[in-house]
């Protein structure tokens, strides 16, 4: 017993390990890409707009103060692949490869982190788990890349085909959204191939690693967890209102749809009505959609992916969760139940929680935008976008990120960050080792409504 004291003593928790390792890895990034050599013709980027792109590679969220493909040299381009993958994929999953390849053991103290980092329910299976996921993201990223390479390749040529499949592969897994042309992907908006691929790659990384996985083993709907089978079941519901409400609102809009012919708006319609899941790309301007469509993005943004995805947000199942409970409440329940499963109050409390702290994070972020941007032209609107858009990960914009003042950069830094962290996560990091009561006051009844 006083061995395992011993040994436990000094433990840092998970929960302040993680927030520690993302900020080291923005930190190293922030330096490379701040390098004149990261810069094209040999110029640096400058400091505020290299730790604007890093935090945005690391957090996956893919907003630019600056065109990438226009300010980064090859070097620079490389160091965003690089801190995309570490971040959407993790970077203690790394850490697991790199032990396996070494022959070394995964302590309690890295399982516990590797837990942490993606949202598994126990520390059992967990270096299969990490293994998994690269597995999974070679495969996925390599095919797509192949793919993309094959499409483009007689019209670029075939390295610069390579480079930008490898690219875009990366940065659609992992749901970063990072771009090398200013207009994201408008250029491919009928493109068949380019949407398929690109859809497929977001789509799945936003499942997350543990859904896949799930779906990959057990392989029919009965055997799935009822964790699995919310996901699946709330990602379909978003996907298909974003993509009908995309269709109708927008058809008429010479903005966005109204130009297009009748395949170029379907697919147009399907790819941004999934875009808000987190992918940051875009084949129409978002700056020209319908107010209407941008708020509905801007909720669809704020829900996000899947837990222990690439994704962010609230997560699925997260507001599939509140539902449920919202709906046992009206129906008289008392207990929360889906799929002939019941689901605890404590589970319900913490996706309240999670809800809550978000909301008041955005709304925070918003008030200090509206105070920092003032003097600029930006709309309300625009502002509450973007602030959603960095805390969902999502990474598209109206438009504002590369006219952010300085302050509104930092403001949004740490949006992204406390994002891609997970408001809960981010809580327990900071908070206090917990208390047990030694006592209990009476209970007492408060109205409601």
């Amino acid at each position: 017993m006083n061995k395992m004291a011993r040994h436990m003593k000094g433990f840092v928790h998970p929960a302040r390990l993680i927030p520690l390792g993302f900020a080291g890895m923005i930190f190293i990034g922030t330096i490379l890409l701040s390098l004149p050599l990261a810069g094209t013709n040999g110029h640096s980027v400058g400091l505020l707009n290299a730790f604007f792109t890093a935090t945005s590679a690391v957090c996956v969220t893919g907003l630019a103060v600056i065109d990438t493909g226009a300010s980064f040299s090859l070097f620079g381009e490389l160091v965003i692949m690089v801190l995309i993958q570490i971040g959407g994929l993790g970077f203690m999953t790394f850490g697991v490869l790199f032990a396996v390849l070494l022959g070394k053991q995964i302590g309690l103290k890295h399982r516990l982190m590797i837990q942490q980092a993606t949202n598994a329910f126990s520390t059992q299976g967990l270096v299969k788990l990490s293994l998994n996921i690269f597995l999974i993201a070679f495969v996925l990223e390599f095919v797509a890349m192949i793919t993309l390479t094959l499409h483009w390749g007689p019209t670029m040529g075939w390295v610069p085909a390579l480079y930008q499949g490898a690219f875009y592969a990366i940065s659609s897994f992992n749901n970063a959204g990072f771009s090398l042309s200013p207009d994201s992907l408008s250029s491919h908006v009928g493109d068949p191939v380019v949407n398929t691929v690109v859809i497929s790659l977001f789509v799945i990384g936003g499942l997350g690693f543990i859904v896949v996985t799930d779906i990959l083993q057990k392989r029919r709907w009965r055997r799935f967890s009822l964790n699995t089978k919310l996901v699946l079941m709330t990602s379909a519901i978003a996907t298909v209102f974003g993509v009908l409400f995309v269709l109708i609102v927008e058809w008429g809009n010479p903005a966005t749809l109204g130009h297009l012919s009748i395949t170029e708006k379907i697919w147009a319609s399907l790819f941004q009505g999934v875009m808000p899941r987190s992918s940051g790309y875009n084949t129409v301007n978002i700056g020209g959609l319908m107010a209407a469509t941008q708020f509905v993005f801007i909720i669809l943004m704020f829900i996000g992916a899947a837990s222990g995805s690439t994704g962010g947000g609230i997560k699925t199942n997260t507001f599939a969760i509140l539902m449920l409970a919202l709906y046992s409440v009206v129906r008289g329940r008392s207990e929360i139940r889906a799929f002939h499963r019941r689901i605890s109050f404590d589970t319900a409390f913490r996706a309240l929680a999670v809800i809550m702290i978000s909301l008041g994070i955005v709304f925070t972020m918003t008030i200090l935008l509206t105070i920092t941007e003032s003097g600029t032209d930006a709309q309300f609107l625009s502002i509450f976008y973007e602030t959603v858009s960095a805390f969902g990960t999502v990474g598209s914009s109206m438009g504002l990120t590369p006219h952010l003042t300085p302050a509104g950069k930092v403001i949004i830094i740490i949006t992204m960050f406390i994002g891609r962290l997970g408001p809960l996560a981010l809580a327990y990091a900071l908070a206090q080792k917990n208390k047990e009561a030694k006592f209990s006051y009476p209970e007492e009844k408060v109205l409601i409504g």
